[in-house]
């Protein structure tokens, strides 16, 4: 049965969430990336949307606007989440969101962040940008709009978004830190395996 969370998230609906979980997402999803973290964070600006127990999505946007002047989703990909690594564990602070959405892991700060505040950070599958689209049903409202179109609040409505994988849960667990300690420990033997055999090789 697929695991639903729908906004706003309560810190109860993410306390049996683990690390690899695949859930999706009904609700609001704010595009939220770079310039925004920027903005709250490093120039104290209130953010013009409420966030409490919302959920961000990392992402640059393709938006067309209709003739009636509501916009459309056209493309709605992920962007790299480490970009906001050093912004993520006070956004989470001020802002309560619940559920961030991005392209590869994050740090251990946004780890010590979802774990103090109750939050989650999932990978959404790259590639999918166009399938993601679809999953938008309206586009709700945008703020920021100086900041150009991928740099935009976009206030999307969705269903049953994702998959989205969750790659730090509530208890600080981090799938990608702990996936790269694997990987290094089972390359060590190889490694070594492998440098005797070309040792001939000078």
């Amino acid at each position: 049965m697929k695991k639903i969370l729908t906004t706003p998230i309560k810190d109860e609906d993410l306390a049996d969430l683990n690390i690899g979980d695949v859930v999706y997402l009904t609700g609001r999803l704010v595009t939220c990336r770079d310039v925004a973290h920027r903005r709250l964070i490093e120039q104290g600006r209130e953010l013009p949307v409420n966030l409490e127990g919302g959920a961000i999505f990392h992402a640059g946007p393709i938006v067309r606007k209709k003739e009636d002047g509501q916009y459309e989703m056209v493309s709605i990909g992920p962007t790299t989440s480490m970009r906001m690594e050093k912004f993520e564990r006070q956004f989470i602070e001020k802002t309560g969101v619940k559920l961030i959405v991005g392209k590869g892991g994050m740090g251990p700060e946004t780890a010590a962040g979802c774990q103090e505040f109750k939050a989650v950070h999932a990978i959404f599958p790259g590639g999918c940008a166009v399938l993601a689209a679809t999953k938008v049903e309206e586009i709700e409202g945008a703020e920021w709009l100086d900041l150009g179109m991928p740099e935009t609040l976009w206030i999307n409505r969705v269903k049953v978004f994702g998959p989205l994988i969750i790659s730090i849960d509530t208890k600080g667990n981090n799938l990608i830190q702990q996936n790269k300690a694997e990987f290094q420990a089972k390359k060590a033997p190889v490694l070594e395996r492998i440098s005797k055999e070309l040792s001939f090789i000078r």
